[in-house]
């Protein structure tokens, strides 16, 4: 039985992402596969999970004396396969490279973009550290045997050619986890829209939080904020009232949350890659599949699917008022906001679903083993 390792230093356990999709779709698919990360050891879906505990310090202990707990961890392993999820495991994907092993890396954001755009780095370093990353990013993705990406950017593969392998596996939705639950019985909370995952001003929830109150609306906010200080900005809003925050959840709770509500928000500001991306977040992918209409910021991908499959409304993220608009618009025509859940239902079975990106990530590391 082939060893494979996933390591990750700065996602939360039991990622959807890392666990829930990639780590148990290659249990069941007869890997013997360990996971280290931040937390507790323990078993789960197949999966052997070696936690490390918790960092001690903030961001700069994550990234370095934390990262080199995860990769001692990660090396007593002694897997075939490494397939790590951070950029601050670079230097050790190397490592691991040279020592023979086969390496992956899981690219979740295209970091050159998100780092000219990090609130906690001082505006005149950004983009040069962007780009002194990226020089990095490049010379060891030479040696690494493939790279993961969610999706193209403005129909652009942003790997292409830096890596022997390149491969865009998207976070879509597993159907026997929210598609597969679903009632359409189930009561809904009045005037209640959602908002589940990183809370952070350039997701949106500054002016999400600012344009439920003036839909009259109530705002369940699922997830953790990004930090104390933009947390304590944020509950200092007189409009704050409207919020119901629920803080990180876990995955029953998170669809108990959006069987409840009526609308599903993904504002994402134009920052960094948030809207050049073409793929959504899997937050939407949930939405849509617990029947959700949900309002998107307008990009041209969004605003494609949004009219290929008609199952929510595009908004300018930046505009308060439209947003606000948007809600006041679904909550008052229930009919129609039912259709465009429907709607997205269909989209995910169709299209946007697990079982199809499952079987990329399967056929990537059987190539993999061939070389």
């Amino acid at each position: 039985m082939t060893k494979v390792c996933h390591m990750t230093s700065a996602h939360a356990p039991e990622d959807v992402r890392i666990f829930h999709k990639e780590c148990v779709s290659l249990a069941k698919a007869g890997y013997d596969v360990t996971l280290v990360e931040r937390g507790d050891s323990y078993e789960k879906d197949g999966v052997h999970i070696v936690g490390v505990g918790m960092p001690a310090g903030g961001r700069l202990e994550r990234m370095t004396s934390f990262a080199k707990r995860i990769y001692e961890q990660a090396l007593a392993v002694d897997a075939e396969i490494y397939h790590f999820h951070d950029p601050e495991l670079l230097p050790y994907g190397l490592k691991l490279k040279r020592a023979g092993k086969k390496v992956i890396f899981d690219s979740h954001e295209r970091y050159t973009e998100q780092l000219k755009n990090k609130p906690y780095l001082p505006a005149a370093v950004t983009i040069p550290m962007a780009k002194a990353y990226g020089c990095y990013e490049r010379r060891v993705l030479k040696e690494l045997d493939a790279v993961i990406f969610p999706c193209t950017m403005q129909g652009e593969n942003p790997f292409a050619g830096l890596c022997r392998r390149v491969e865009l596996i998207s976070n879509a939705a597993i159907l026997g986890e929210f598609f597969d639950q679903y009632d359409s019985m189930r009561e809904k909370a009045p005037r209640q829209i959602c908002y589940v995952g990183g809370l952070t001003k350039e997701r949106g929830i500054t002016n999400d939080v600012l344009a439920s109150a003036k839909a009259e609306a109530t705002l369940a906010l699922a997830g953790e904020f990004s930090d104390a200080d933009y947390e304590a900005e944020v509950r200092k809003l007189a409009e704050f009232s409207c919020v119901d925050y629920r803080g990180r959840l876990d995955r029953d709770d998170v669809r108990a949350l959006l069987a409840e509500s009526r609308i599903g928000l993904c504002t994402l500001l134009d920052v960094g890659q948030y809207c050049k991306i073409d793929t959504f977040g899997i937050k939407v992918f949930e939405y849509m599949s617990m029947a959700l209409p949900v309002i998107l910021s307008k990009s041209a991908y969004n605003c494609k699917m949004v009219d290929k499959y008609h199952f929510g409304l595009c908004i300018d993220p930046s505009n308060i008022d439209e947003i606000a608009e948007a809600i006041t618009y679904l909550l008052d025509h229930p009919e129609e906001a039912r259709q465009m859940g429907e709607n997205g239902r269909r989209a995910v079975k169709e299209e946007f679903n697990w079982g199809v990106e499952e079987k990329k990530l399967l056929a990537l590391y059987e190539d993999i083993l061939k070389k």
